[in-house]
């Protein structure tokens, strides 16, 4: 079927969900090496975000970026190719679940330095911004990086020089097992961020629409040369910090709570079916057509193969690598 803007942000967002889900389940299997970090709960962050950028805007992401990489554009398989370290990944099978990225395409990676996106982001933005370009650059950042001095570096940084750059916390309300009440103070990100003198928001990150506009909104102003947005998009992840963790530090309750009320993918598909902008069986339609999708991945990811250890080095520069 052909799908409207609305319909295909939802398809997005399900297409994240069955792909971690999927993966995360292989990788208790032993399929994925490394482990993995699960973003269900967290789509409308990453599918609202992107859907507001160009194809050719940049952004540099974290640990946790597979529901960013998929709202990107990259496919499935690939992604599921990397997560396998099978040659069809996207990053060739060097990087892996947490180093996912391609500069062609305008990602420039993620990694397990906690607000490192943040600066590499702000590092792009500034080469837009000499080369006079008409885009952006986001940098990603989950909530255990808002008492990171990079991140406030970055922040400055971009400031000053009235850089096209947005700052996006991926807010899923913990550091690995650490509340960010407990550790944050004054506990607003965007009164904290507003200090350095840019528009800073706190934003309800489960509301794709509502990511969607703020992220629009600080676009137009980062192309005009207004400088960046701060936006701190309050979500909530469902799993562990990393697959496999045995979590006492949150209840069952609070877990089910977010679940069964506060679900980006429940509430916008509510939202369709009773604005007409979607039936019963277009939904139906959309979630078999994702779930051959993602077992249509697992499958290339599967019959893959391995890496070419004679490749190794492609891409690097020779010149560095026989520095002394």
């Amino acid at each position: 079927m052909a799908y409207t803007d609305l319909q295909s942000l939802l398809r997005e967002m399900l297409v994240i969900r069955e792909f971690e889900e999927t993966a995360d389940k292989l990788t208790l299997r032993g399929k994925v090496p490394g482990g993995m970090h699960n973003s269900s709960g967290q789509e409308a962050v990453a599918v609202g975000v992107m859907s507001a950028l160009a194809a050719d805007d940049v952004i540099a992401t974290t640990h946790r970026s597979h529901h960013h990489t998929l709202a990107k554009g990259f496919t499935p398989n690939e992604i599921m190719a990397e997560l396998f370290t099978k040659a069809t990944g996207v990053s060739k099978g060097r990087g892996a679940s947490m180093h996912l990225g391609d500069f062609k395409r305008g990602h420039f990676g993620g990694n397990g330095i906690v607000g490192a996106g943040v600066g590499i982001a702000m590092g792009a933005a500034m080469g837009i911004h000499q080369r006079g370009d008409k885009n952006v650059s986001v940098g990603f950042v989950g909530d255990g990086g808002l008492n990171t001095g990079r991140t406030w570096e970055s922040l400055n940084m971009a400031v000053i020089y009235k850089l096209p750059f947005i700052l996006v916390v991926d807010n899923n309300q913990y550091a690995v097992e650490t509340f960010v009440g407990r550790v944050t103070g004054g506990n607003d990100p965007a009164k904290r961020a507003s200090g350095f003198g840019l528009p800073s928001f706190n934003i309800d990150g489960n509301d794709v629409l509502e990511v969607q506009k703020y992220t629009a909104e600080a676009r137009e102003r980062a192309v005009a040369g207004e400088g960046p947005t701060f936006i701190n998009a309050l979500t909530y992840r469902y799993n562990g910090h990393n697959v496999g963790e045995r979590g006492q530090y949150r209840t069952q309750e609070e877990i089910a709570d977010w679940r069964e009320h506060k679900d980006p993918i429940d509430r916008f598909t509510a939202y369709l079916l009773s604005t007409g902008d979607m039936s019963q069986a277009d939904l139906d339609s959309m979630k078999a057509s994702v779930h051959a999708e993602i077992e249509a991945a697992v499958a290339f990811a599967e019959s893959s193969p391995e890496p070419d250890l004679s490749t190794l080095t492609d891409g690097v520069d020779s010149g560095l690598l026989g520095a002394k």
